[in-house]
């Protein structure tokens, strides 16, 4: 049964990877989008190493959260227009395990070109090693979580056409306290402080969002669709 589960689970993975490297701008501009909002900053401000540090951490954390604001709006909405999300509901599997392959392939797709970008961000602005490395570690544990909760508001606006304000209306007020603990770590970790509890309680967000929101996100997909 455990085998059946994740032979599937990959499955979903590989179909959706696939269809990320065919629809190349559906990665491609998130990642572009996030490259322009970060290099904006130190031309505007000119070359000040000590304000670019300061900033540096809110500044790379909003453009990550926009970057993945702007690519869930098609995270459903492609397989919801050919009926394949029919057919997730009527397959024998649990619809939430395949809904967290669907989030795991976005979160691949979108995210994580993003955080290996990081780094080459965090130069721009003057940042130390250890604040490139906290700022990685951030993500690492933010991003998941964002993809989570970014699928159960893509559910919600499943069946409005061009519902993306609607979607960055719904979501932001959710992803705040990520922002908040990240951004808190990273600047811990510049002034040379202790950010492990950041670190935890970003961790226990990953945990709470895993246990409960890919329920919760089949839960609200079946009643739109059915």
């Amino acid at each position: 049964m455990l085998k059946n589960e994740i032979n599937i689970f990959i499955t979903i993975l590989s179909r959706d990877l696939i269809q990320y490297s065919r629809r190349r701008g559906e990665w491609g501009l998130p990642l572009v989008f996030f490259v322009m909002i970060a290099s904006l900053y130190p031309l505007g401000l000119g070359p000040n190493p000590k304000m670019l540090q300061e900033i540096a951490p809110a500044v790379i954390w909003v453009a990550v959260i926009l970057a993945i604001l702007l690519s869930l709006e098609s995270l459903f909405q492609n397989d919801y227009q050919e009926g394949f999300l029919e057919q997730m509901i009527l397959s024998p599997h649990p619809l939430s395990l395949l809904i967290l392959a669907k989030v795991t392939a976005h979160w691949m797709a979108s995210s994580l070109p993003l955080i290996l970008l990081t780094p080459l961000m965090g130069l721009i602005f003057h940042q130390t090693a250890t604040s490139i490395l906290a700022l990685v570690i951030t993500l690492l544990l933010g991003t998941p979580a964002l993809s989570l909760v970014g699928a159960l508001g893509a559910s919600l606006t499943l069946s409005v056409q061009r519902g993306g304000l609607l979607l960055m209306t719904l979501l932001l007020p959710l992803m705040m306290p990520i922002i908040i603990f990240g951004v808190s770590a990273v600047v811990k970790a510049g002034e040379g402080v202790n950010y492990s509890a950041e670190l935890k309680i970003m961790g226990a967000i990953l945990l709470l969002t895993l246990s409960f929101v890919p329920m919760a996100t089949a839960a609200v997909m079946k009643t739109v669709i059915e």
